[in-house]
């Protein structure tokens, strides 16, 4: 059995970690550069982040490897590097994991390549598949227990990085950004995403939604999800509150005690993985930690409505699904109470 569904089935629910660009954005890494240099050029900065998850109670810690494929490593002429800094990467995340005091799960993670698929774009799903694969098998040789795919939007595309990860040969979990409409951007509904990969030969692990526009709107569309599957697996990974420009800086307006809210209502909205995505710190961390611990307790949770959510968590941003859809989605009535 795998780490992850070994830590699911003793735990029940799991804690993953926060952001990795925000927080090394804190740590002096600046605009325009590639976060995955630093897995060789600055190892320590990557190692102390990790550490600062675990100990804020972390049981998933993703590798520094979001941007990691060769098309997106083509933009700072580094596409020769794939490997090396894959692997680098989740040589660092393992050691950190080996030293921890309990289980900690390495999840190798894998963004998008940043190119539109055919017939939008030049690439073909053979050669997006190609390139998860070589990004796939560095972060396999550096000793990640899983691919956490993530951040997606296409379903060639996700379907390209889960052929890629059965074909390297570790477990996967993926997760989607429903940032427009209440879909991803090129039209995938939460709802479709238990379902999506269950043709492949092998089945993710976990699917779920992460980063988008703020956590009340991913809390709806984990909603949908396990609506749609009780029985699935699914993740919550939201940004900390809204991104707001101050000057020259972004800031995510989610507070510790908000965190803290949003796990409790993603648990009880069926979600079994919990973490935070952009502006969550090791601080919102702690606090959701101790929210899941302590929610843990609760014998029999009520499913939140989107009211609920929207008077607990702020605000939805995002328009309702497009009322064409073939199966009517739940009227997201705390939009137009904002």
């Amino acid at each position: 059995m795998d780490l992850l569904t070994r830590l699911l089935e003793e735990k029940g629910v799991l804690l993953a970690d926060g952001a990795t660009g925000t927080n090394l954005f804190d740590m002096g890494l600046t605009s325009g550069n590639s976060p995955e240099f630093w897995n060789d050029e600055k190892p320590e900065n990557i190692r102390k982040l990790h550490q600062d998850f675990v100990d804020a109670g972390s049981d998933i810690i993703l590798t520094n490897t979001f941007g990691c494929n060769p098309h997106r490593l083509k933009l700072h002429n580094a596409q020769d590097r794939v490997f090396e800094l894959n692997e680098k990467a989740a040589q660092i995340a393992r050691d950190v994991a080996e030293n921890a005091e309990r289980p900690v799960v390495v999840a190798g993670s894998v963004g998008p390549t940043g190119e539109l698929l055919v017939p939008l774009g030049a690439l073909t799903k053979e050669e997006a598949k190609q390139a998860f694969v070589e990004q796939m098998e560095g972060l396999k040789a550096g000793g990640a227990d899983v691919f956490w795919i993530e951040t997606m939007s296409a379903v060639d595309e996700i379907e390209a990085a889960a052929q890629a990860a059965v074909e390297v040969g570790l477990p996967y979990v993926v997760t989607a950004s429903f940032d427009t409409a209440g879909k991803t951007m090129m039209g995938l509904a939460p709802a479709n995403m238990p379902a999506m990969l269950a043709s492949q030969d092998r089945a993710p692990l976990a699917v779920g939604a992460n980063c988008g526009v703020g956590a009340s709107d991913l809390l709806s569309s984990v909603l949908d999800m396990t609506a749609a599957d009780p029985s699935a697996i699914v993740i919550a990974k939201a940004n900390c509150g809204i991104p707001e420009i101050r000057g020259e800086n972004v800031v995510y307006t989610g507070t510790p005690e908000l965190m803290a809210d949003y796990t409790k209502l993603a648990m009880d909205a069926g979600a079994r993985i919990i973490g935070g995505c952009c502006g969550t710190s090791c601080n919102h961390l702690r606090y959701m930690r101790k929210a899941l611990d302590e929610h843990l307790a609760v014998e029999k949770p009520q499913r939140p409505t989107v009211e609920e959510i929207v008077e607990k968590i702020g605000p939805m941003k995002n328009a309702t699904s497009s009322a064409n859809d073939e199966t009517p989605r739940r009227e997201r009535r705390g939009k137009r109470r904002a």
